[in-house]
């Protein structure tokens, strides 16, 4: 017999996972996901349009009030409920509508990372490594017990958009490997360890908002967890709004106060607090592209970007 679920899902993560229960014979009778935000970057894949393309029934989410989202999900009658990537927490009386359990998968390799926007805090923090978890949820967000999960490399100079590509990968594949044993109720589970963890709350377009007084290493990590389809590293230079969109990881020692940009040997450069300087691969000023012989022509050989706390 077909085991039947309803998938709760959004963004590429959510795309790829249902494929993934679509391919392994799970009779998928609903899927709720979001309503695209228009004043968000859509960079991702639709989990309606895979949904619509398998003839699964879609409801969003941002249609349906907690009664009418338990109602439309009691209706269908699952024995799994899934969670892929979606933006909600779903209550006590919702996870109890699935009886074989609720399984969700998670950008870390929990316990560590609970919480949200896992993948940039990764890359914020220098990891370097993350990975996709696999784990039945509880009331507490990514705390309940673990199915399974799949380690993925950060390397120096990834961006977040790098990891979350390799995380979506992880989550496929973890996903894939468990849902045999899932099905027939032998996929083994785990206490996670919640002390031996840790829990990041989500982040906002100032929390990107470069202090050069920094580590230029911590300065780096900051840039490449941000950058786009995310909102970009912010500072400002000579006054104007700027985006560092992208550094790199090699370093150089050098005398120039922190904050300051300079073009040396045709390529530009920002000193830090630790006494050495960034290569900077991409800037924006004022919102357009500034290479090193235009940033030269329009501030001379060096210019100064200011704090977070300055104007």
């Amino acid at each position: 017999m077909n085991r039947r679920a309803v998938v709760l899902a959004y963004h590429d993560v959510g795309h790829r996972c249902l494929s993934v229960l679509l391919a392994g014979g799970v009779d998928v009778a609903l899927v709720i996901t979001h309503r695209d935000s228009p004043t968000e970057n859509i960079w991702f894949a639709s989990v309606a349009d895979r949904a619509r393309e398998a003839g699964v029934p879609v409801a969003y989410a941002e249609d349906l009030d907690a009664a009418a989202l338990k109602a439309r999900i009691a209706d269908a009658r699952p024995d799994f409920l899934f969670s892929f990537y979606f933006r909600q927490m779903l209550p006590p009386d919702i996870l109890a509508l699935a009886p074989r359990g609720a399984l969700n998968i998670h950008g870390s390799l929990l316990p560590l990372y609970r919480g949200r926007v896992p993948v940039n805090w990764a890359v914020i923090r220098g990891e370097t490594q993350t990975g996709a978890s696999l784990h039945y949820m509880v009331t507490k967000p990514d705390a309940g017990d673990l199915v399974d999960q799949m380690a993925i490399p950060i390397l120096p100079d990834d961006t977040a958009f790098d990891v979350f590509r390799k995380v979506t990968v992880a989550a496929e594949c973890v996903l894939h490997r468990s849902l045999p044993g899932l099905l027939a109720g032998t996929a083994p589970r785990r206490s996670l360890e919640l002390t031996a963890g840790s829990y990041f709350g989500g982040r906002r377009p100032e929390d990107g908002r470069i202090d050069w007084t920094l580590p230029s290493r911590d300065v780096h990590n900051l840039v490449r967890g941000v950058a786009p389809p995310y909102p970009g590293a912010s500072t400002r230079v000579q006054g104007l709004p700027a985006r560092v969109l992208r550094t790199g990881h090699r370093s150089r020692p050098c005398t120039q106060p922190p904050g300051t940009l300079f073009v040396d040997d045709g390529q530009l450069w920002a000193a830090c607090g630790d006494a050495s300087a960034l290569p900077v691969f991409s800037l924006e000023i004022d919102g357009a592209p500034v290479d090193p012989a235009a940033f030269t022509r329009r501030f001379g050989p060096q210019a100064a970007a200011s704090q977070p706390s300055q104007p």
